[in-house]
Formats: structure tokens, sequence, C-alpha cells
């Protein structure tokens, strides 16, 4: 056997990896004008993706919220059309004005501006009258309340109230008389008694006393002892005067009788008169 029949044969060659994993062509169709896949469907298959799409979009499905979304947008945007026309007409008419239109124009806007300030300040002005009438009229009510008030103490148809003193006049004897204790109010009068009241009956400027057999009566009331006087004033001038030498206090021992006088920050008079109204007297403005 030769050498060449021992020769080993050639190695073959790979066959091409790539080229078998490549699909088979597609023979183009003898027309020469290739089609897409979608459109090489049967009549009866499923429908095309042009269809599919014209399917979604047609007949428009419009839900309410969508619609009045689109009415809002449509009025908003027809409004800035309609301003922004408007600004355009303005602003080209004050373009287009000549220069004394302009200025007159000025002038009417000043002095609109002034007579508007003017009426400002007018009605500025008028309020702070009405404020100061207002304030002029409630210290008017305050002062005629307060005056009234005054009065009505004065002439006992009011209640009262403040500093002063007690005295109590006990006549276990029965020699106590009327000008007695008329002497006493006199004095209480004259240290600057305000208000004063015996045994519940009010003294007032006409009070009158007079003797009741062993008793007293005071405008007609008839009062018992012990005799109690409340008396509203400044107590550091009431007590000295009842108890000055010869007055009221020594006057009433020397009858046997025993007096008590007591300070107090509060005495009440609540002891009323009727007012009366008089028959021929009018109030006057002068």
């Amino acid at each position: 056997m030769s050498n060449e029949d021992h020769r080993p044969e050639p190695p073959r060659a790979p066959e091409h990896r790539l080229r078998r994993e490549l699909p088979q062509e597609v023979p183009v169709p003898a027309t020469g004008t290739a089609r897409a896949p979608d459109e090489e469907q049967e009549p009866g298959s499923a429908l095309s993706g042009r269809g599919r799409l014209v399917k979604a979009l047609w007949p428009p499905r419009v839900t309410r919220a969508q619609l009045i979304v689109a009415l809002l947008l449509f009025g908003l945007g027809f409004g800035l059309a309609v301003q922004v026309a408007s600004n355009s007409d303005g602003g080209s008419a004050l373009r287009g004005a000549r220069q004394e239109d302009l200025v007159r124009i000025l002038d009417e806007l000043d002095d609109r501006t002034q007579r508007l300030q003017d009426e400002k300040q007018g009605l500025e002005h008028q309020r702070s009258e009405l404020e100061n009438s207002s304030d002029r009229a409630e210290e008017a009510r305050k002062q005629t309340a307060e005056k009234e008030r005054q009065l009505g103490i004065l002439a006992g148809t009011v209640a009262a109230q403040g500093p002063g003193i007690t005295m109590t006049i006990e006549d276990t004897k029965g020699t106590v008389q009327a000008d007695m204790l008329l002497d006493a109010i006199q004095e209480l009068r004259a240290a600057g008694a305000e208000a004063i009241q015996v045994n519940g009956v009010r003294v007032v400027a006409d009070t009158y006393l007079s003797d009741s057999g062993k008793s007293v009566s005071v405008d007609g009331n008839k009062i018992s002892q012990p005799y109690r006087f409340k008396v509203i004033g400044k107590p550091q001038d009431l007590e000295p005067a009842l108890n000055i030498p010869g007055g009221v206090v020594q006057t009433l021992e020397k009858e046997q009788a025993t007096v008590t006088v007591e300070r107090s920050t509060k005495i009440v008079v609540d002891a009323l008169r009727a007012a009366k109204q008089p028959d021929y007297a009018r109030s006057s403005p002068q």
C-alpha cells in the first residue's frame, strides 16, 4: 500500500450556521408589489389595523364631564377673545387720537378725581359731625339723668346711700317735743346733710313736725320713740355739729333723753315721698 493510500482526508468545511438559521425566502408575488401582512387577509377574516383604529375613534364616545369641560373652555376662550378685541379697540382709539384730545381727556380725569376727593372729604366731615353730635347728645343725656337723680334725692322721690351718721334718741320720760327734733334737723342741714330719714319718714324741704300727745308727728305721720335719724353727709362735720356746747345733744340730755351718735361709711335712706305735680308752675326755657 502506498503512502497516498494512508494520507488522511482533508477536513470538511463546516456548514454555514447563519445560513441555516435564516428563514426561507418568501417568493415575491408575480404582480411585483409587496403587500403588508395586514392587507393580505381574506375578506372574511378579522379587521385590519386601520379598520380597528377607525372603529375605535368613530363614532366618538363623549361623557358628560368632557362635554362640560369643553363648553367651559369654549366660553373662556370666547371671553378672552372679546376682552382682547375690546382692549385693542380702546388702545387703537387712543393711539389714533390727536394731542389736543389726549390733553382734554387727561384734564377731565383730573377734574373727576378732584371732585371725588372733595366729595370724600365732605362725607368724612359729615361723619365727624354726626359722631360729635352723637357724643354730645349722649353726654347731655348722662348729665340730665345725673341731675334728675340729684333732684330726686333732694325731693325725696329716690333712695340714696352714702357715708353719714345714725342718731338715736331714747325718750323714756316723754319730754322730747317736736321743736327739739326740728332743731336737730336744722342743725344737721346746716352741717351739710344731704338726705335725712326719721323713723321711716323722709325729711324734705317742706317737712313739718308737730306734737301728738307724748309723741311727735312728722308730716302728719305719728312716730314713737326711740327716734332714729339716718343722715347722709360727711360724718366729720355732722357729729361735731350735734355735740357743740349748748347744741342738740346737750339740750336733749337736759330733758333726760339718751342720745347716741354713730358714724358709718354706708347709710341707706330708702323712705320715699310721692312726687307732686305742680298745679300752676311750669318749666321755663330761661
